[in-house]
């Protein structure tokens, strides 16, 4: 018999308003920190996370930000996609809808992986409508032709669809991001999975987002970022993980050629997920990058 031990709670300084809309015939489910009336920070998260992922980072903005985070299609609470169309034209459509009925007319955004290339998109797209953008380890060509992206499609590959306790889900997300915090674990861990009838289940559509990432459309699976960065009109800020496999500092000293409103930093001691590896670092970047935009302004 399978151990049923405890759904853990992830333990997150204030886990924020849920709200849902419905959006391009799915529920999207979305956390909100914050006051509506303050300069709104939207968030997107990556690959396998979750809007919860920013919990800790939007405890440290509430008082100046209204940060809203979105569960992309297929993920976190947010309905799953019975087509599978788990590709970058449809993330930035769904975010694209998700702003106006929102009504942010102007608005900071922040992606990680995935959720930055969805940002570029909608920055080259929409560049009336951005206050500021940040990319957390994101940029063209990361998603292809990196060591990072070999592992995640690696990781993709070989995941279970289903563990017999949470003991076991816990273990495995550890053995796959050894270098995040504990907090950062028990949250993958609260958000990521639940209890289904005798086993713990994914969350997320992990069949259908292997599927669309592997064997995917391959006129779908990734557009060429590069002859966007140029047409991002906003500031821009590029935090990398000094130990990435995914963004290379070669990149990052790239984009910045091509669009001098584009700043990077690197985080010492991060790898690919840099909120998660070194999160005082990464929200103090953040910070510091979105008072110099309100003083700017």
């Amino acid at each position: 018999m399978p151990r049923t031990s405890a759904i853990p709670t992830a333990p997150v300084p204030d886990e924020g308003r849920d709200g849902w809309l419905e959006l391009n015939g799915l529920r999207f489910h979305y956390v909100s920190w914050g006051q509506p009336q303050s300069p709104a920070l939207v968030c997107l998260h990556g690959l396998r996370s979750y809007a919860r992922t920013f919990a800790p980072l939007a405890a440290t903005l509430s008082r100046s930000f209204f940060v809203i985070a979105l569960d992309q299609r297929g993920r976190g609470e947010t309905d799953w996609d019975p087509d599978r169309n788990y590709y970058a034209d449809q993330y930035v459509s769904d975010l694209a809808a998700f702003v106006d009925r929102l009504d942010l007319a102007r608005f900071h955004l922040l992606g990680h992986s995935m959720g930055g290339v969805n940002s570029i998109l909608y920055a080259a797209r929409h560049p009336g409508r951005l206050l500021s953008l940040i990319l957390e380890d994101s940029g063209p060509g990361a998603s292809q032709n990196s060591r990072g992206a070999s592992r995640i499609n690696a990781e993709l590959a070989s995941t279970p669809a289903s563990f017999p306790d949470w003991d076991s889900a816990r273990a495995f997300w550890r053995s796959i991001r050894p270098n995040v915090t504990d907090a950062a674990i028990d949250s993958r861990v609260a958000n990521s999975l639940k209890q289904g009838a005798d086993r713990v289940e994914w969350r997320h559509d992990q069949a259908g987002i292997a599927l669309c990432r592997l064997t995917g459309d391959p006129t779908r699976t990734m557009p060429d970022l590069w002859p966007l960065i140029p047409q991002i009109t906003c500031p821009a800020l590029v935090i990398r993980g000094a130990e990435s496999d995914y963004l290379s500092t070669e990149t990052l000293t790239a984009m910045q050629a091509a669009n001098p409103r584009l700043r990077g930093i690197e985080v010492a001691g991060a790898g690919h997920y840099v909120h998660d590896d070194q999160p005082a670092a990464f929200h103090r970047a953040v910070i510091s990058f979105l008072a110099g935009q309100a003083t700017a302004s």
